[in-house]
């Protein structure tokens, strides 16, 4: 269905997570000062995710060398320097957060000669040595399609290796920006040949504005380049700048898009309104 009110659907209205273990993982945070994805977005699913042991901190602060159209983190060229004592922080915050899965991820880093691949390694070395237990998963930008970046990160080897898709062929140029389409696929078909034993992850959204049978083209392109689990969820729009939301899907037809996916090869596919590229990761850590 098209849309043409701001209005969302019932199955998109949630109330925002609170609690007092949500609380007191904030001001854990905010004194480490770390940025996670789950409270900068109000993820609704962040008091979920905490409880069930899974968060995704974003590192390399919270301003981002491009500016895609769906995406509500700022924009700026030259953002500040690398943190070097960061990946200490975040490990011992998963320490004392009980975290048993952890996701990182970052803005794109374009001005860094390394893309910000050294300090994903940095956060992985310093995971392992301190939190032992806990499986790893990033979900990093495509470093420019520099396979050497690509591999710094790799080498450390974390459970799951995510790069999103984001969306369909057609709609990438309009979407993300600076990204390529082909790059994204190549990127994770990178990362399996390097590590064949690290499973491959991507996701997309959907309501962009894209067909059925385009976001069944790029399923196939992620299975062709040996991409193992999936994510889809609903493209919600962050601000009257974004792009558009052109449909909400229902939860029936993201149940419908899983059965494909299952049915094209991926071990494990999360597809609901709701879920976004973290969600029941822990699961996907084990499958």
């Amino acid at each position: 269905m098209s849309c043409t009110t701001e209005e969302k659907p019932e199955w998109l209205r949630v109330r925002a997570p609170s609690g007092e273990k949500v609380n007191k993982l904030k001001q854990l945070l905010l004194s480490e000062r770390l940025h996670t994805v789950c409270s900068s977005a109000a993820c609704p699913n962040m008091g979920e995710c905490w409880e069930r042991g899974t968060a995704t901190f974003m590192i390399l602060g919270n301003q981002c060398t491009r500016a895609c159209r769906f995406c509500n983190v700022q924009s700026k060229m030259r953002p500040g320097p690398v943190d070097l004592d960061e990946p200490l922080r975040l490990a011992l915050s998963a320490q004392k957060m009980g975290l048993k899965h952890v996701v990182i991820t970052s803005v794109a880093r374009d001005d860094l000669p390394d893309g910000g691949a050294l300090q994903f390694a940095r956060c992985l070395k310093m995971l392992k040595s301190v939190a032992q237990s806990t499986t790893t998963e990033v979900l990093v930008p495509d470093f420019l399609g520099s396979m050497a970046n690509l591999q710094i990160v790799i080498d450390e080897e974390p459970t799951i290796f995510n790069h999103n898709l984001e969306t369909v062929r057609r709609l990438t140029p309009r979407i993300r920006s600076g990204a390529q389409y082909d790059r994204s696929l190549k990127v994770l078909e990178h990362a399996k040949l390097l590590k064949p034993h690290i499973r491959t992850k991507s996701g997309l959204m959907l309501g962009l504005g894209e067909e059925d049978n385009e976001i069944l083209g790029a399923l196939k392109d992620l299975r062709a380049h040996h991409c193992d689990h999936l994510t889809l969820g609903q493209y919600l729009r962050p601000s009257s700048w974004h792009h558009p939301v052109d449909r909400y899907v229902s939860p029936e037809q993201f149940l419908s898009w899983q059965k494909i996916a299952l049915d094209l090869g991926f071990s494990h596919v999360e597809s609901a309104p709701l879920v976004r590229s973290s969600y029941h990761a822990e699961i996907g850590a084990s499958s």
